[in-house]
């Protein structure tokens, strides 16, 4: 028995046993000086550099759903980081409040841009990271500013959309879109209308872009959170609160979605 114990503590003294989802929260600063914090995840087994992916968050901000999709992505081999859209990693489970984030950072285009610039390139410069293959995803505000970002030919392979607004002040022209786009959208979502959905593939096929549009069936807005269902009715008292709810099925069929994406577009 001792020699076993002694054998066990020297593997694990090699690290060989140790390999875990390493994370830390880096702070940053936006182009304004806005002070941003940025959360980041990579798995310390893999040797070496490996696609890069940026996490954007939520209406509700740098939470720790959002946190857990970078580590999520981690898991399956990316360097993640989820970025700050708010300023001083700021979150909230109260609508209206979110609502005040959210239009104070979308308030400007080319500001919004410039913070998600930011972001990437903080994402670039952790050692972990291959800066020539780099991707975007992003969940309902976050959804709508990486398509924003691949409308206006910001350079990742793919960007991917999980439920999130598709108008946009800055649409798609032929040739501006440089990555494989891909929306997932839930096929009950009061908050975006399929009259949404269609004008944004008729935006893309005018522009010539690789994108492919699922629909999941029965799914709400915020399909993959599964704190959605409560998130409804947070902060409302007896008030009805926004129509969201987590759909299991969806949650995993999307993500599936996303890793066939990233297997064609970073090779992994």
């Amino acid at each position: 028995m001792s020699r076993f114990v002694l054998f066990f503590a020297l593997l694990l003294g090699t690290g060989l046993a140790q390999a875990e989802i390493k994370t830390s929260e880096i702070p940053y600063k936006g182009p304004d000086g806005t002070a941003l914090i940025g959360y980041y995840a990579y798995d310390d087994a893999i040797a070496g550099k490996r696609p890069g992916v940026v996490v954007v968050h939520e209406w509700w901000g740098l939470d720790n759903y959002i946190k857990r999709r970078a580590r999520d992505l981690a898991a399956l081999g990316y360097s993640a980081l989820a970025i700050d859209m708010y300023g001083e990693g700021r979150n909230t489970e109260h609508p209206a409040e979110a609502q005040t984030f959210m239009k104070a950072a979308m308030a400007s285009a080319p500001a919004a841009k410039a913070r998600f610039l930011a972001g990437l390139d903080l994402l670039k410069q952790q050692p972990q990271t291959d800066s020539a293959r780099l991707a975007a995803i992003g969940y309902c505000l976050g959804g709508k500013i990486v398509l924003d970002m691949a409308r206006q030919g910001v350079p990742l392979a793919a960007v991917v959309s999980f439920h999130g607004p598709l108008a946009t002040a800055t649409p798609a022209t032929p040739g501006s879109v440089k990555a494989k786009v891909l929306v997932e959208h839930g096929g009950k979502d009061s908050l975006v209308p399929m009259a949404a959905v269609n004008a944004f593939k008729e935006e893309f096929d005018k522009a010539g872009a690789n994108y492919r549009v699922v629909i999941q069936p029965k799914a709400k807005h915020s399909f993959s959170n599964p704190d959605a269902d409560r998130l409804s009715h947070a902060g409302h008292g007896s008030e009805k609160g926004p129509d969201l709810g987590y759909n299991k099925v969806a949650d995993e069929n999307s993500w599936a979605d996303m890793q066939a994406l990233f297997k064609e577009a970073l090779g992994q």
